[in-house]
């Protein structure tokens, strides 16, 4: 089985895109949704997990283009939606060109999952 202790490692070698993607996760910044990084599920740790949403998002170097690696992602993948975890995957090379477009599929895929309430500076102002 998967640790908490086992994932600070992992915290320390963070790719570009983790770096980047846990700005965004990091302290409910995300529409109050609580992220966790390197979250063990099983014999597995998860990039980025929000428990309350049952979603994990990976992120993706070339590494996993090859096929023993994408044979692991998939078994990956069967167990964790065998646990009713829906699986977010981005390439790297994607989120590098194509950010805003990621954070659009994660809401997205949030707001389908666990409805928030938008904050109050995102609506209009009703002027009396």
């Amino acid at each position: 089985m998967a640790d908490i202790a086992c994932a600070r490692p992992f915290r320390k070698r963070e790719t570009w895109a983790e770096k980047l993607m846990w700005r965004w996760l990091r302290d409910r910044r995300f529409s109050g949704y609580k992220f966790r990084r390197q979250y063990p599920k099983g014999v597995y740790y998860l990039d980025f997990f929000c428990e309350e949403a049952g979603l994990a998002i990976e992120l993706d170097g070339s590494g996993h283009g090859h096929p023993d690696r994408q044979s692991h992602d998939a078994e990956r993948e069967q167990f964790l939606t065998s646990q009713g975890i829906r699986v977010l995957r981005f390439w790297n090379s994607h989120f590098r060109r194509n950010a805003q477009s990621i954070r659009d599929t994660i809401f997205e895929e949030l707001q389908r999952r666990v409805p928030h309430s938008l904050p109050d500076y995102t609506r209009p102002i009703n002027k009396q």
